[in-house]
C-alpha cells in the first residue's frame, strides 16, 4: 500500500483561479478592487519572500496590493498608528501583518488593534470568538486551507475520529473548532500528552502542526488515515513535516506532502479571505464557490 498525494498546490491553483474569475464582479459592483496590505516589520529573508509571494499573488488575483516595510527598530506605538490609519483606509479590505515581530513590539496588542472586518488572518480575538461559537467570522488561513482539502479528499468528515497535534493559535486551536463544526470527534495533543502514538493510532484523519521535524512515525497511523502535514522544517539541508513522510506513505491512505502540500494553500485562502471580507464591506453577498 502507498498512499495517495493530496497535491495542495494544484488545489490551491485551482482556488486562485476561481478567486480571480470573481475578482471584476465585486470590482463592478463596487467600483474598485479588493485590497490587501501587508505590513513587513524588519528584514527577515524568510519573511521578505513570503511577503513579495503574497503580494505577487494578490496582484495575479486582480485585487489591490499595497505594502509597507519598517525597521526593527521601529516602535510599538508607530506601528499601531500605522494599524489606524489602515483600518480607516477605505482601499483596504484584509490587513496583515507579518509575524514574528521584533521584541520591542507586543505581538498580541498589534493584533488586537487591527479592525475584525479586515483581519484576514483570522487571529483577533473577536474572530476567535465568534469560530469558537460557531457563527460566521474570518477563519485563520492555515487550518481553513486544511479543512478544504480534507473535505475534496473525503467528502462528508461527519463521525470521523480527528486528532490534531498541536495547540497555538494560529493552526491547532482554530483546526479543532473547523473539524468540530464538521462533526468529527476532536483530540487536542501537544507536548504533555501521554501515549502521543496510542492517541494518533485512534485517528481517522491527523493534523500534524507541532513543529518537529518527522516526530510522527509511520507505525504510529491508524492503516488508511488521511494526514495533513502542516509541518515546515529543516532537517539534514532539506524540507521536511511533522510525519515522517516515507513511512507513513506506507500506512496513511492520503497524505500531503512537504513542501507542495499545505504550504500553497496558506496563501490562496487569504485571498479567499481578502475576497469575502470586501464583500461584506461593500454589504454584498458573499462569492459562491469560494
Amino acid at each position: 500500500m502507498s498512499a495517495a498525494i493530496i497535491d495542495g498546490k494544484a488545489f490551491a491553483s485551482a482556488l486562485r483561479e476561481r478567486i480571480a474569475d470573481a475578482v471584476p464582479a465585486f470590482a463592478e459592483q463596487a467600483g474598485r478592487a479588493p485590497g490587501l496590505v501587508v505590513v513587513l516589520v524588519g528584514e527577515d529573508p524568510a519573511s521578505g519572500i513570503y511577503v513579495r509571494n503574497k503580494g505577487k499573488a494578490t496582484e495575479a488575483a486582480g485585487m489591490a496590493s499595497f505594502e509597507h516595510r519598517l525597521p526593527d527598530t521601529v516602535s510599538q506605538d508607530e506601528l499601531l498608528y500605522l494599524i489606524g490609519r489602515l483600518n480607516g483606509d477605505e482601499r483596504v479590505d484584509g490587513i496583515l501583518v507579518q509575524l514574528p515581530l521584533p521584541k520591542q513590539i507586543d505581538e498580541k496588542a498589534v493584533i488586537a488593534a487591527i479592525d475584525p472586518a479586515k483581519d484576514v488572518d483570522g487571529f483577533h480575538v473577536e474572530n476567535a470568538g465568534r469560530l469558537a461559537v460557531g457563527e460566521q467570522g474570518i477563519v485563520p488561513c492555515t487550518p481553513l486551507g486544511c479543512l478544504m482539502l480534507l473535505k475534496d479528499r473525503l467528502g462528508d468528515l461527519s463521525g470521523l475520529e480527528a486528532v490534531v497535534v498541536g495547540r497555538s493559535n494560529i493552526v491547532g486551536k482554530p483546526m479543532a473548532q473547523l473539524l468540530l463544526r464538521e462533526n468529527c470527534t476532536i483530540t487536542i495533543a501537544h507536548s504533555r500528552t501521554r501515549d502521543l502514538p496510542a492517541v494518533i493510532r485512534r485517528a481517522d484523519i491527523l493534523v500534524a502542526a507541532v513543529g518537529q521535524a518527522e516526530l510522527i512515525r509511520g507505525d504510529w497511523l491508524k492503516p488508511g488515515a488521511t494526514v495533513i502535514d502542516v509541518g515546515m522544517n529543516r532537517l539534514d539541508g532539506r524540507l521536511t513535516g511533522d510525519v515522517d513522510f516515507d513511512g507513513a506513505r506506507q500506512v496513511a491512505a492520503a497524505i500531503t506532502p512537504v513542501p507542495g502540500g499545505v504550504g500553497p494553500m496558506t496563501i490562496a485562502v487569504l485571498l479567499r479571505n481578502t475576497l469575502a471580507a470586501a464583500h461584506a464591506r461593500a454589504g454584498l453577498a458573499p462569492p459562491e464557490g469560494l
